[in-house]
């Protein structure tokens, strides 16, 4: 089965050590929109 992009943000995120904070304050966002993004609610 086909991972989707959601699935894939967390796992790299992950892999990387990276909380959604983290992640959302270099890709200048909320950590809201993370969590959106890895659950595939939004893109």
């Amino acid at each position: 089965m086909k991972n989707s992009i959601g699935q894939n943000i967390a796992y790299y995120r992950k892999k990387l050590g990276m909380t959604q904070e983290g992640l959302s304050e270099k890709m200048n966002v909320t950590a809201q929109a993370v969590s959106k993004w890895e659950n595939d609610i939004s893109y």
